[in-house]
């Protein structure tokens, strides 16, 4: 939702309504987008008219998803990812060594995205859809990510938090070790391990996530974690010696 204590451009409107589109995976009702945006009946309406004018919002049947224009976009962001470029061949290599599902992570405002995905060859398999995103709270992604945020974006998130002592406890020892772990936390029965990638100016720019049924590795656990941590940091030194 909008803040309302500042002022809000049509361009920030129409990001909005364009956020809220994108985050949701479907189709939204008129009402559902004043409700999740904070934009007045009047006001969204005016944006989706120009949205839908573009090419950027479609309606049917009085529901609005995103437009054609919107999947430009994604094609471009394809073609032209210099971080999905560089961290795919190991992506790749990790999938085959493991026999599991890797995806790549990257953090935007509250939300943990994921910008690539390599599925498991296996018939009983774990996936986080590419351009799905959920909030930057829960699993092994978000606890990587949340962790080497930049040092007053962390602060802010930790004293933001009501657990904040014990959160600012975890995501140490998510610094401290290298990597992050999670069992069921987004959806049942998955495991994740998630190692951060880590630009020049040891920056984190996403996390490396490697996720499989949790029943498939009681005994496992160990040799994937050292997999993942290990394709985490030769992506790392190719993108600080690209």
């Amino acid at each position: 939702m909008l803040a309302d204590a500042q002022p809000v451009s049509a361009v920030d409107r129409a990001l909005s309504v364009l956020s809220v589109l994108a985050r949701h995976g479907g189709a939204l009702a008129a009402a559902d987008l004043v409700s999740r945006t904070g934009l007045s009946q009047s006001t969204l309406y005016r944006q989706l008219a120009s949205l839908k004018r573009w090419g950027f919002v479609l309606e049917v049947d009085g529901r609005y998803a995103p437009g054609p224009l919107s999947l430009q976009l994604a094609l471009g962001f394809d073609m032209a990812s210099h971080l999905v470029q560089m961290a795919r061949p190991d992506m790749l290599a990790l999938a085959q060594q493991s026999q599991e599902s890797v995806g790549l992570v990257v953090a935007v405002n509250d939300q943990a995205i994921c910008i690539e995905m390599i599925e498991s060859r296996q018939s009983l398999r774990c996936s986080f859809e590419k351009g799905r995103s959920v909030a930057l709270q829960k699993g092994a992604s978000a606890q990587c990510l949340m962790a080497h945020l930049p040092e007053p974006a962390l602060q802010d998130l930790v004293q933001a938090n009501p657990r904040r002592k014990s959160l600012a406890a975890e995501l140490a020892a998510v610094r401290k070790a290298g990597f992050a772990t999670s069992n069921g936390e987004v959806d049942p029965g998955v495991w994740g391990v998630s190692a951060p990638l880590v630009a020049p100016g040891k920056r984190a720019v996403a996390a490396l996530t490697l996720m499989a049924p949790s029943v498939r590795v009681q005994s496992r656990q160990a040799p994937l974690i050292q997999m993942t941590v290990l394709a985490a940091s030769r992506i790392s030194r190719n993108l600080n010696t690209a």
